[in-house]
């Protein structure tokens, strides 16, 4: 007796969404294809495809996850592969969730954490998709603190918290129906432990310490030992117990050490994993409550955006950072929101909408005063940085007089601790140099760049070196050309 092939059972829940969202079969496959091109892939999916999925077929590899994507989209909410009735898979779009609440924020960020600190190279490989920013920027935006960060049994034996949120006895109850996190070697923290207050301290420490070896060293320097400290410190702490006050801080710090992760994975040119970092940290700064450093993350995406050649993704990115704040942010702040909007219209070539941004960033950091309550992680943006923005943003524009003039300020005010920003900042100067036909100047400022980026892990750095090497092909038989390619010759 022939054996029959088991029956699929027809797919009615994504039956629902296609006519939910008003697709037809191939407008789907079309979608779903456009979105693969978005991460390289070649799918070549069409009407016949959606039909098997409809009669139950299941799609391979990442598609299910692109096809809950386009619905996202679409439908403007969440939407797994699991809603639409499809297998689970290991998403391309994994980390580019909008968790949903604190608990699924902090699944989606150790998830990252673990398989970035392990030997999943390929997630260091997955492209950044400009398509990507758009459901966090906007969730964020429309988004409210959660209500409730506190974790753990944490009633009083009259039944009400303390004023720390805290019991005032020993005695808890592990949580219950939470992903409990194996005791670390060489560590004391296990699953339930209670988090102080000096336990955030240590991790804003840590964050120093990395941001330091960061500015000096570049991203690559020390990137995956700060991965390992929040797989094997972070994860334990916001899996542990806590109250409000304590949980708000501790969301905060680690918000901020995912975004320094983010920060270092970018500058190594890991974009999608560093795009990742971001949107989860822009998230657990939302679980924090600090409104304001989620402005910061938001830049932070629009830095890499502008980075990346897309000016427009950065132009919103910072304009929704600035909705986001309002007038009532210090004019620090406000300074810096506006000059990362001008990088953005300087990218797209837009002068007279960069120069208006570049306008309302210097007036905002002049209305700036000694006693302003400045957070730190603006702190450092001061007129040294405003005039490298300016610097870039006119060479960019290919104004290079005024490029030179800027970037040269910069130089004479910017600290020497910020070794990789004064070397992009050379560049910058070497670039607009040779804008204006200086060759020997030009070449002079790019050897002293080229020997520094050799010193740094950093890719940015090198791909700064490059750009100028680049603009000086059109010179490469004049002397001082061959005289500064004899000298980087010589550096490696």
């Amino acid at each position: 007796m022939t054996e029959r092939p088991p029956q699929r059972i027809p797919n009615r829940r994504l039956a629902a969404l296609i006519t939910e969202a008003g697709f037809s079969n191939a407008g789907l496959a079309r979608r779903v294809d456009q979105l693969g091109l978005e991460h390289g892939l070649d799918l070549r999916y069409d009407k016949t495809s959606v039909t098997r999925w409809l009669r139950g077929q299941q799609p391979r590899g990442t598609t299910p996850a692109l096809i809950a994507e386009v619905f996202t989209r679409r439908l403007g909410r969440r939407l797994s592969a699991q809603d639409l009735g499809l297998d689970a898979c290991a998403p391309v779009y994994a980390g580019l969730e909008f968790a949903a609440t604190p608990e699924e924020a902090v699944d989606i960020v150790s998830g990252l954490w673990r398989k970035d600190s392990g030997s999943h190279a390929e997630l260091r490989k997955i492209a950044f998709t400009p398509a990507g920013l758009v459901v966090p920027s906007r969730d964020w935006l429309i988004g409210r603190a959660d209500e409730r960060v506190a974790r753990g049994e944490t009633a009083a034996p009259n039944g009400r918290l303390g004023a720390d949120g805290r019991l005032a006895q020993d005695a808890r109850v592990p949580p219950q129906g939470r992903p409990s996190v194996p005791r670390q070697r060489g560590t004391d923290r296990g699953p339930g432990q209670r988090v102080t207050s000096g336990d955030i301290a240590a991790l804003r420490s840590v964050g120093e310490l990395f941001r330091s070896l960061d500015h000096a060293y570049g991203g690559g320097h020390a990137r995956q030992a700060l991965v390992r400290y929040l797989e094997h410190e972070a994860e334990p702490m916001l899996r542990g117990t806590y109250g409000e006050t304590v949980g708000r801080r501790l969301f905060a710090a680690a918000a901020d050490l995912t975004r320094l992760a983010g920060w270092t994975s970018y500058d190594i040119a890991a974009h999608g994993l560093a795009q990742r970092y971001f949107v989860q940290a822009l998230r657990l700064a939302q679980a924090a409550g600090d409104r304001a450093y989620g402005s910061y993350v938001l830049i932070t995406m629009s830095r890499q955006a502008v980075y990346l050649g897309h000016g427009r993704e950065a132009v919103q990115l910072a304009r929704v950072a600035q909705q986001g704040v309002g007038s009532a942010a210090p004019p620090v702040v406000q300074a810096l929101l506006y000059s990362v909007e001008a990088r953005g219209h300087g990218v797209l070539g837009e002068a007279r909408a960069c120069g208006a941004a570049l306008a309302r960033a210097e007036r905002a950091l002049e209305a700036a005063r000694p006693g302003d309550d400045v957070p730190y992680w603006a702190r450092p943006f001061d007129e040294a940085q405003l005039a490298d923005e300016f610097g870039h943003c006119h060479r960019d524009l290919q104004q290079y007089r005024a490029a030179a003039q800027h970037a040269e300020r910069s130089l004479q005010l910017r600290s020497p601790g910020f070794v990789r920003s004064r070397l992009f900042c050379r560049v910058v100067l070497a670039s607009a140099r040779l804008g204006l036909g200086e060759l020997d100047q030009a070449c002079a400022l790019g050897a002293e760049a080229a020997q520094q980026a050799s010193e740094m892990r950093s890719a940015r750095a090198l791909e700064y070196v490059r750009d100028f090497e680049r603009r000086l092909e059109p010179y490469r038989d004049a002397a001082a050309v061959r005289t500064y390619r004899d000298r980087v010759a010589a550096i490696g």
